[in-house]
């Protein structure tokens, strides 16, 4: 059995997911996890950056280097938790934090920060970072990567399934009998505008439960606005962030809307998310028998619930069924997607991304010293 480490952080930043997983014949043997938040004066660094669309170069630097060395103490936490040396690993695959994603301009570009070298000088482990950038060099839209991942352990021939991730963004992967038919997008917001709108009205960090939500009435002239929003038109391959679905974007909507309550905007952006995927879920995969839900949007019972109303012919539940923790996906699968890039094995697909062709994923940062 060989095991690799996986580094998620997501849109969300709601802190670092390490896993240790054990792959044996394409087979998942053993999922170890420790989740850590980020020092709150770096997510307040992160927060600002990401908001502001600018920043000091020196800044960028900085923060590349304190997030690789976050990344490193969550590893080294998980190895000690799990009594597992780091020469037991064979790889790390850290995905790194995304600042800004840009894919459909004319010179397109991705950033994700967690400087590859740190990492791997810290744990003393090979470390695969930058898996974004070589499915964009030859076309593609850098993401989501994730659905490769899905469909090499989650197909069914039994049942037509569709797996969605609820991080900040929301991405569905529409599972096939083979790789060329798979499809992956981001459908829209998932948790992004939730949290952010919560955080300005009552300073909390989410939702829980969607309690708040729920406390609130939809608005359909704010939600038929948001669903008006041309990225919910374009086809896929697509992908999005929260360089779009932002707080200034959602402020726009608002302006149309003479009196409102907090809460009933809450409700709105929660309904504008399962409104969102479900209309995904019709137009590319309208057969569905099941959809099995990730991300920290898994646990958001409201949600839940509006996703099992507008899809009424699937049965709605979480990757748990599956085998794997909702919270763990993502990081289960750049541990996977480190062991493609170690054995020389492409990572991409391009029937989700957009590329030309297969493509290796990721640099190899190797912390060998002489």
């Amino acid at each position: 059995m060989e095991q690799y480490i996986g580094i998620m952080s997501g849109t969300s930043m709601d802190g670092i997911d390490t896993v240790l997983v054990g792959f044996e014949d394409n087979k998942i043997l053993r999922v170890q996890m420790h989740s850590q938040s980020f020092p709150e004066k770096l997510k307040s660094v992160l927060t600002e950056l990401i908001n502001s669309y600018r920043s000091e170069i020196y800044v960028l630097g900085e923060v590349d280097h304190q997030l690789a060395l976050c990344y490193a103490d969550a590893v080294k936490q998980l190895l000690q938790k799990s009594s597992t040396d780091s020469s037991d690993v064979v790889a790390i695959g850290c995905h790194g934090q995304t600042v800004f994603h840009s894919p459909a301009t004319q010179f397109p570009f991705t950033m994700q920060l967690g400087d590859g070298n740190v990492i791997a000088a810290q744990t003393g482990i090979r470390t695969v970072v930058d898996f974004r950038r070589m499915d964009m060099a030859f076309g593609g839209q850098g993401a989501p990567l994730v659905p490769a991942f899905h469909q090499a352990f989650l197909y069914s021939k039994r049942e037509k399934r569709v797996v969605l991730n609820l991080g900040g963004i929301a991405n569905i992967t529409v599972l096939a009998d083979n790789d060329d038919s798979v499809l992956g997008f981001d459908t829209g917001p998932a948790n992004c505008l939730m949290d952010a709108w919560i955080l300005h009205c009552l300073d909390r960090k989410f939702d829980k439960d969607g309690e708040w939500a729920a406390s609130g009435k939809v608005i359909p002239k704010l939600l038929s606005e948001m669903l008006a929003d041309d990225y919910f038109k374009q086809p896929a391959p697509k992908s999005t962030g929260r360089e779009l679905f932002n707080l200034d974007w959602l402020n726009k909507h608002l302006q149309g809307i003479s009196e409102y309550r907090k809460e009933d905007v809450q409700a709105t952006l929660l309904e504008l998310t399962a409104a969102s995927v479900a209309q995904s879920v019709e137009k590319y995969a309208p057969e569905t028998d099941a959809m099995y839900v990730c991300g920290g949007g898994a646990f958001n019972k409201i949600l839940m619930k509006r996703l099992a109303f507008h899809l009424p012919g699937a049965r709605v539940a979480n990757t748990e069924e599956l085998g794997i923790h909702p919270q763990q996906m993502e990081a289960v699968a750049f541990a996977w997607l480190a062991m493609r890039r170690i054995k020389d094995e492409p990572g991409n697909l391009p029937s989700v991304t957009g590329a030309h062709k297969k493509v290796l994923l990721g640099t190899i940062y190797d912390p060998k010293t002489f």
